[in-house]
């Protein structure tokens, strides 16, 4: 028995069928506090993601049949990491008691005396027919459902599943894991007295953007299956309950289901456009070509800071501007009572939105979102003598604080943050991009056109890349669109404005009718 002063606990969790969504609140709050996440093959790897960034990752799963680590030696780890007082998080595709062998995880944290918890998760079993809009029940239907496994113990001597009695004792069967079984699954119910033309469908990386959904009926759905070379993992569904998929499919028909697009905006960023993006559909590829970082010295943005009073207007061209100086004004013990009489401009609505959530209605924002309109809106209101703070990127376009001092304004630039290229997963990106597997490749900035390109230097021996010509650019507005166009993208859309929202509704627009690749 495992000693009473050990403190550990193991949570055998499930991380769900793939979507992040649909992974539960509990799932996510155990993984966010584990000293140890043990995990199989997920679907999606993005649940990874809420671990905590010091916790120990431990790769225990198998795919295409290669096995890391035989089961009683996944048992045997997450037992030594409880004993060694740590929070163990077993991570599970789906539901760990659903043909995840979590129950034999169970009984062996059980024998050892190491406290355990089970987190359910949503099954694949259920979700994957709802993401292809099959409901297994239907009162117009059935009533009575079975989940069956499609990949029995290859080492029993014979098989548990009662073909006779399931092939007509439920309405709708679910097999799991089983498609690489799919003539022997068919041809079992048949033999049973399940009617060939008896609808099925297989469906292939349910909940993710790829997912593929193939219907026929037992008598061809085999044949199907070989002809589309479908591989696992993937669900398969028999029942009548498959006739509604007709008229319930919602998930494949998406704006932008298929879809893959490379986002190459800063990580800090990027989340609201990602997010909107998945919602539609599109297979996000987060390259991020921009960090931002704070800039080497913060002294002259706290030195404005500690001068306020001197300042007629606060100028701001980015939402991270403002995050950075709101920052500092909290290091220097002051709050947004102290800019009482400096009057606030910025660039655009996201920036804008930034000050309304402290309360503050910014005195200036242009109906164009660059510089140009920026400095259009000034000229009209006349700046003469005024004095302007102007708290942004260490590197940036000088076109506006020389505008501005054109018309007579004192304009102080001062480091708010600056950007770096960080390091990205460039292979992954590289081959997609030679196999002309992305549909789109989104910039948000000159800076980030630039710093995409500087992150294959070196990848082609000096020559511009190969798919450079070829790939489909998007940008959010004319300057970035023409610093695309001089380091050799043909950009292919711009929206009307410059916001993440008319960016992804021409996105949409664009793709609208578009033969999928």
């Amino acid at each position: 028995m495992m000693s009473e002063k050990a403190e550990g606990k193991v949570y055998l969790v499930g991380a769900g069928p793939g979507d992040p969504g649909l992974m539960t609140i509990r799932g996510r709050d155990c993984l966010a506090r584990a000293d140890v996440v043990v995990y199989d093959y997920l679907a999606n790897p993005l649940f990874l993601t809420y671990a905590s960034p010091g916790a120990e990752r431990l790769y225990v799963g198998k795919k295409g049949g290669c096995h890391t680590m035989s089961q009683g030696e996944i048992n045997a780890l997450i037992v030594a990491k409880a004993a060694e007082g740590k929070t163990v998080v077993r991570l599970k595709g789906g539901d760990p008691f659903i043909f995840g062998r979590g129950g034999e995880e169970a009984e062996e944290l059980v024998s050892a005396g190491v406290p355990f918890e089970v987190v359910p998760g949503v099954t694949s079993a259920i979700a994957v027919p709802a993401y292809a809009g099959i409901p297994l029940t239907h009162r117009d239907y059935t009533s009575t459902v079975a989940f069956v496994t499609g990949h029995e113990d290859p080492t029993k001597e014979g098989s548990d599943i009662a073909w006779d009695k399931l092939a007509l004792g439920a309405g709708t069967i679910v097999f799991l894991m089983g498609v690489g079984h799919i003539g022997l699954i068919a041809s079992q119910l048949t033999a049973n007295g399940r009617p060939p033309e008896t609808p099925v469908a297989v469906i292939r990386r349910g909940t993710l953007p790829e997912q593929k959904t193939v219907v026929g009926t037992l008598a061809n759905i085999a044949g199907q299956v070989e002809e589309l070379k479908l591989k696992p993992p993937a669900i398969i569904v028999v029942g009548g309950v498959v006739n509604l998929r007709g008229t319930l499919e919602w998930y494949e028909k998406r704006p932008l289901f298929g879809r893959k697009v490379v986002v190459t905006r800063a990580r800090e960023q990027a989340s609201e456009f990602l997010a909107i993006l998945r919602e539609l559909g599109a297979e996000c590829i987060e390259f991020p070509t921009i960090e931002v970082v704070p800039p080497e010295t913060w002294e002259p943005l706290d030195a404005a800071i500690r001068s306020l009073d001197v300042y007629d207007w606060l100028l701001f061209t980015s939402v991270n501007g403002v995050r950075f100086f709101l920052e500092r004004l909290t290091a220097a013990e002051k709050d947004v009572r102290d800019l009482k009489g400096i009057r606030i401009a910025a660039i655009g609505p996201k920036t804008a939105r930034t000050w309304k959530d402290f309360g503050i209605e910014p005195d200036l924002v242009p109906d164009e979102y660059r510089a140009e309109a920026v400095i259009a809106a000034f000229g009209s209101r006349g700046v003469s003598g005024l004095r302007i703070l102007l708290p942004r990127a260490e590197k940036a376009r000088e076109i506006l604080p020389e505008e501005l001092r054109n018309m007579g304004a004192q304009v102080d630039l001062v480091p708010a943050y600056r950007t770096h290229r960080p390091t990205g997963a460039v292979d992954q990106v590289r081959e997609l991009l030679e196999r002309d597997e992305v549909d789109l490749v989104t910039f948000t900035s000159s800076s980030t056109v630039t710093h995409f390109l500087e992150m294959f230097d070196g990848v082609y021996g000096g020559e511009l890349p190969p798919w450079l010509g070829r790939v489909r650019t998007g940008c959010i507005g004319p300057i970035t669109a023409g610093t695309a166009r001089k380091k050799g993208f043909g950009v292919d859309l711009i929206p009307e404005h410059y916001t993440i929202e008319s960016f992804v509704q021409t996105i949409v627009s664009y793709f609208g009718g578009m033969p999928k690749r």
